[in-house]
């Protein structure tokens, strides 16, 4: 082997470290600056003396973003180039985490969109740079870019009060510290750019995104991810009041409880892709996380007992874990392409979090309508037929 050779298999290997290192960066700001805005609210409508719809629709404006955004984030990419796109990607999220920092409702509300738009563009295209960029490591990758998002969203509801309590920074010092991880991934990726090999994947000059929206198994793939957004950000909104009022926990125990849901998704998270991968249909496991979801449902609903609604939470957060990394190992497992990954991704997205957008907001009227968070959780149980309905096409060993 020639020493130009070994030089050329060096670089490359470096490269291929920064990648790696960089992806996991991208994942470490993917939800940390949504997750920790909810536990500042208070604090934030103390501050700018506005009341709780004010306020209330900051994470419906981030996911309506996310939504929109995403239907357009492929063409970016193929404009700009995808790895170019989300380095582009990170500048508009800390734009917009400083932004949302001025002391004004509608700074507030500018800056959660700017928030919303970056963090859509990285969701969209990272699959498919994964794709292309680690082709027969697809599974690990996912189980690693998914976990290290899921460990930021956990991190970032944790640390938020306390640190707007105790730092003396208030609430801006809570949602400045998530620049900290972008800003090292604007860097890192300013140096991934600068020794860029090859596009991910290369731009092409016809658009034929439109195609993509007509195949039923892309639909399958979509709304196996609009399904589990449902179910995600319902119980992330409502799980502590349902907890506390249907099994009569306390809101401090009511709180634990949420976080441990959380814990319960990291090796959910981490196992779910890398199982994918090696099935060459991934039908049963679909069927595992819907059986597994309609268990956690209906314990929650029945419970009448405390260990009861420990399991209820520990199975919701297995199956959380587990289909948001199997909804985003599917964009690349479904594609044949890198492009067609990104493709499906962004058609996945939007179409995914313009559902979880409402679906708050109908378990949240079920229950002015009621009075009790039983026709909610009867709700999320049809949603979660659905989605192992939508997941079990989703899974054949089929591509787009």
């Amino acid at each position: 082997m020639s020493l130009e050779t070994m030089q050329e298999k060096d670089q490359n290997k470096k490269y291929r470290i920064l990648l790696i290192i960089g992806i996991i960066l991208i994942a470490f700001n993917l939800r940390a600056a949504i997750t920790s805005v909810g536990p500042v609210l208070g604090f934030i409508r103390e501050d700018l003396g506005v009341d709780h719809s004010s306020v209330g629709v900051l994470t419906t404006m981030v996911l309506l973003t996310f939504a929109g955004v995403s239907a357009i984030a492929y063409r970016f990419g193929n404009r700009v180039g995808h790895q170019r796109a989300l380095f582009l990607g990170l500048i508009v999220l800390v734009a917009g985490i400083l932004i949302r920092t001025v002391p004004n409702l509608w700074f507030l509300y500018a800056g959660s969109v700017a928030v919303g738009a970056g963090i859509a563009v990285c969701n969209v295209l990272l699959p498919g740079v994964i794709k292309w960029s680690f082709p027969t490591k697809m599974g690990l990758m996912t189980s690693i870019y998914t976990t290290c998002m899921a460990i930021s969203a956990s991190l970032a509801s944790g640390l938020s009060a306390p640190i707007a309590e105790q730092s003396g920074t208030g609430w801006q010092g809570a949602l400045l510290l998530w620049t900290l991880p972008a800003l090292a991934g604007i860097i890192l990726w300013a140096f991934i750019l600068h020794g860029e090999k090859k596009k991910a994947p290369p731009v092409k000059e016809v658009d034929r995104t439109t195609l993509i929206w007509k195949s039923p198994l892309a639909w399958q793939v979509t709304l196996f991810m609009g399904f589990q957004s449902i179910g995600f950000y319902v119980m992330i909104t409502w799980l502590p009041d349902i907890l506390v009022e249907t099994g009569g926990v306390a809101l401090t125990s009511a709180g634990w409880m949420v976080a441990m849901m959380q814990a319960a998704s990291l090796p959910a998270s981490f196992v779910t892709p890398i199982l994918a991968e090696r099935f060459r249909h991934q039908v049963g496991i679909i069927i595992t996380i819907g059986l597994t979801a309609l268990t956690g449902l209906t314990l929650l609903l029945t419970a009448s007992s405390f260990p009861m609604l420990i399991a209820a939470v520990l199975c919701i957060g297995l199956v959380q874990g587990a289909s948001i990394s199997l909804a985003l190992a599917l964009f690349g497992l479904r594609a044949e392409t890198a492009g067609k990954a990104a493709e499906l991704s962004g058609m996945g997205q939007s179409v995914g979090y313009l559902l979880a957008a409402f679906g708050p907001l109908i378990v949240g009227v079920l229950y002015d309508w009621t009075a009790t968070w039983s026709a909610g959780l009867i709700f999320l149980i049809v949603i979660a037929v659905c989605q192992m309905t939508a997941g079990i096409g989703a899974g054949r060993n089929k591509y787009v």
